[in-house]
């Protein structure tokens, strides 16, 4: 490979939430990190390059989206996913989390219903919840060796009046990317229904080989006319802290509601280094990309391969998409409390707490596996001397 993804990179004492946050969160620092979803990799050279041009000018006025920006997401998506994207259709937001919340303020009203496939990434309840929205979940189904949308729970949960669906697209934590028909029947249910869908697609670009992502807002105009796209460029290149998020609707209407929330919480402005960076992320980084999926790919197969020679009662599915794997750690036969002690006082390990992603995530942990090699090792060999 042309890029090391091998190399291990210090990341403490950089106020990384992930490395320096570790008490607050697990009440000790004597932990091998591997929650929170960021990868343990440098960015593409040509990023890191294009901040440090940005610093180079030692000026950090206010800054904007250029149409140059603008037109390489819109090569970006139209490459990988044959999806013709307008300039006018396009918003901005900080992070995708804020335009979940920005969605559900602009399309629903206060008790409104908002359907979510679950067990899923916590924001998605948070956000609801927080919003003084009831919360409607579906829950996810194993079926042919994988998850799977539970049809006929989705129908009857739709019926009910429901307003908005959120749906996290590839799928976080489970690790689907949804297949192009499984989309299509989700659209034609919410069209069926008068409901407006949200999809977050921050995954998108993270689908492993084999698999192939598709847009949500591509697969028919009749679904794209009430879908908002949120994406970002955050997970892919690993920039999360750039905070530099995109919105996307062909309806002129879902748009303008959109903009008018977040327009009057005055998210729009952005930060120089999301911008910059997001345009060479789009124009310059799909070779890194394409390196980086193959070494996740290798990550993910190595961690299947361990758990089933060393780890029995541990079980997982291998995720077609992203770093992170949704760990069923019920067959070690403790209480799903006593399994999170174990992981931390014994193995020594961070993982994310199944429960917050819903109540299906009850025995379950999310562990993040995009690092080196050598550290999902060393994760997975803490686990198996303590359990």
């Amino acid at each position: 490979m042309k890029y090391n993804f091998d190399e291990i990179i210090d990341r403490c004492d950089t106020d990384s939430v992930k490395y320096d946050d570790l008490y607050r969160n697990f009440g000790t620092t004597d932990v091998l990190p591997m929650w929170v979803a960021d990868m343990d990799f440098k960015a593409a050279p040509q990023i890191v390059k294009a901040a440090e041009e940005c610093c180079k000018r030692a000026v950090f006025g206010y800054t904007f989206r250029t149409e140059e920006a603008k037109q390489a997401f819109i090569g970006w998506v139209g490459r990988r996913y044959n999806w013709s994207v307008r300039p006018e259709w396009m918003s901005i937001s900080p992070g995708v989390v804020t335009a979940l919340c920005v969605s559900v303020r602009a399309f629903t009203e206060k008790g409104d219903k908002v359907l979510i496939l679950t067990p899923v990434y916590p924001p998605f309840l948070g956000v609801v919840n927080d919003s003084e929205r009831e919360l409607v979940c579906s829950s996810l189904i194993i079926q042919n060796g994988h998850y799977e949308v539970d049809w006929e729970d989705f129908e009857n949960k739709l019926r009910q009046g429901v307003k908005l669906f959120i749906l996290s697209n590839s799928h976080n934590p489970v690790g689907r990317v949804w297949t192009r028909a499984e989309l299509e029947r989700m659209g034609q249910l919410c069209c069926k229904y008068n409901v407006i869908i949200l999809s977050d697609e921050i995954h998108a670009d993270l689908a492993l080989p084999g698999y192939q992502h598709t847009v949500m807002a591509s697969v028919s105009e009749e679904i794209a006319a009430r879908t908002l796209t949120a994406m970002a460029p955050s997970k892919t290149f690993n920039i999360a802290g750039m905070m530099n998020s995109l919105v996307i609707a062909s309806s002129k209407d879902l748009l303008d509601r959109y903009n008018k929330v977040m327009y009057a919480l005055h998210l729009d402005v952005g930060n120089i280094f999301g911008h910059v960076t997001l345009k060479a992320a789009y124009l310059y980084g799909e070779e890194w990309l394409n390196e980086l999926v193959v070494y996740l790919k290798g990550n993910v197969d190595f961690a299947a391969d361990y758990i089933q020679r060393e780890l029995p009662y541990l079980k997982m599915i291998k995720p077609e998409g992203s770093f992170l794997l949704w760990l069923d750690f019920r067959g070690t036969g403790l209480t799903h409390e006593e399994v999170g002690d174990v992981l931390v006082r014994k193995a020594k390990v961070a993982l994310n707490d199944g429960i917050p992603f819903g109540k299906e995530g009850y025995g379950f942990r999310r562990m993040n596996i995009g690092c080196p090699r050598s550290i999902l090792q060393e994760g997975l060999e803490r686990i198996k001397r303590a359990f």
